[in-house]
């Protein structure tokens, strides 16, 4: 793909294309925005997992809906009470914007892990918290996107559970973890192959 900075220019094809490996040419990017309405300011949305059953669209009600040239969203608990807030990176309309989560108090377990046979920050790993009758998957694979990063942790909200029964890591190298009986609304630091837990933090 040719990336000129002139939007009116058409870069002509190189040469030959092997249809074969699936080689396409595209002469300017900017031809989308010829063709299509890529604005960069459609309003955003937001939607809201209920209990796994479908979702619903609180893009009005939470005031998401902003029509500003939106690039990049993150789910951080940035005020540390174990709820996640949303952060926005904008271009128009400035270039951040906080969405606190309002929501009633609940307890939660974030989980760090140190890998030892895996990769050191344990990317790629899958957790399942073990709650009741439910279970709760993760996947440790942080975001990246436009200008920002995700923290390399999994957070679970346990609603008003005060544990997890059992949690269970797959790691990388393959190894399976187990743990049982985790205490909620902590921050732990789990290594691979190893029992003892550390907490980092513990809120309320």
């Amino acid at each position: 793909m040719s990336r000129p900075c002139d939007k009116q220019c058409d870069v002509p094809l190189p040469g030959e294309l092997d249809e074969e490996l699936g080689e396409f040419w595209n002469g300017s990017p900017w031809n989308i925005f010829r063709e299509n309405n890529l604005s960069s300011f459609e309003r955003n949305r937001a939607y809201m997992n209920v209990k796994g059953g479908g979702f619903l669209e609180v893009s009005y009600l939470s005031g998401a809906d902003t029509d500003s040239d939106s690039r990049a969203v993150m789910a951080l608990d940035i005020r540390e009470p174990g709820r996640l807030d949303l952060l926005v990176r904008q271009v128009g309309g400035g270039p951040l914007r906080l969405f606190e989560n309002r929501f009633p108090q609940a307890n939660y377990l974030k989980v760090s892990l140190r890998g030892v046979k895996s990769n050191r920050l344990g990317i790629g790993a899958k957790l399942v918290a073990h709650v009741g009758d439910q279970q709760i998957v993760r996947e440790l694979y942080p975001i990246n996107t436009y200008s920002s990063q995700h923290p390399a942790f999994v957070h679970f909200g346990l609603a008003q559970a005060s544990k997890v029964d059992r949690l269970v890591i797959q790691w990388p190298s393959g190894e399976e973890q187990e743990i049982e009986d985790v205490p909620a609304n902590r921050h732990l630091v789990i290594e691979e192959g190893n029992a003892d837990l550390k907490e980092l933090g513990r809120r309320r």
